[in-house]
């Protein structure tokens, strides 16, 4: 379901006279229906990176992104908003959303991009926001006032409001009390069960072990510096 080949990324200064910083050089990986993979490495080994040339963020310098059945590399921007509408989920670290939208429709509104009906959409909402112990008095407000644990709350509701084929997850359980925590760790398992296929970043070593089926350390795709 995701598959990198041989793909490389640099980073051009233009603020410094165009200087290239060479970041990532011959990463290869395969994620599978099912599946839950680590990323490790030090920080700055190029986790966040690869997660966002998946995403189709950032761009590659060479090589392919498969996810399912699309070549993210070389894909047109169009091809990337149907496929994160469709196929690929993302559970970043910070909650974007626009002001003075309620927390019902942030959450909801994966559902409704599908082809949902409303009331699909937020009951889905509803039943994520009370699992993950978001009081519902707060529903009807913007998130976007909203304590960080909360704000991380709503951000996981709405990555998990739709069942997709692939996610990607950016330390999905920081700053989480333990009881979320669980929660979370829960969803993860019923998107695996469901044949979702999972990258992720978790620096929760214990949330790690319990969850992912293996891990992959980047730092092997760190470039080679000529002596």
């Amino acid at each position: 379901m995701i598959a990198l080949s041989d793909v490389s990324k640099d980073f051009v200064l233009h603020n410094q006279g165009g200087a290239v910083i060479p970041v990532m050089a011959g990463a290869s990986l395969e994620v599978a229906p099912g599946e839950c993979v680590a990323l490790v490495g030090n920080s700055g080994a190029g986790k966040s990176t690869l997660m966002r040339m998946i995403y189709g963020n950032y761009l590659c310098g060479a090589g392919s992104i498969m996810v399912g059945g699309l070549d993210v590399a070389r894909a047109a921007p169009r091809e990337v908003i149907a496929l994160r509408r469709e196929v690929l989920g993302y559970v970043s670290q910070f909650l974007r959303v626009v002001p003075r939208v309620p927390t019902l429709d942030v959450v909801a509104e994966p559902v409704w991009a599908a082809g949902g009906s409303r009331s699909e959409g937020e009951a889905r909402a509803r039943d994520l926001l009370a699992r993950l112990n978001l009081p519902e008095r707060l529903w009807s407000l913007s998130p976007t006032t909203f304590s960080g644990g909360e704000q991380q709350r709503v951000n996981i509701a709405r990555g998990f409001a739709r069942s997709f084929p692939a996610m990607l997850l950016d330390e999905p359980t920081a700053s989480l009390d333990a009881t979320n925590r669980e929660v979370v760790l829960d969803l993860i398992r019923e998107a695996k069960a469901g044949g979702a296929a999972i990258l992720g970043i978790f620096h929760d070593e214990a949330a790690r072990e319990a969850i992912c089926d293996r891990e992959l350390d980047v730092s092997g795709f760190a470039p080679r510096v000529a002596s």
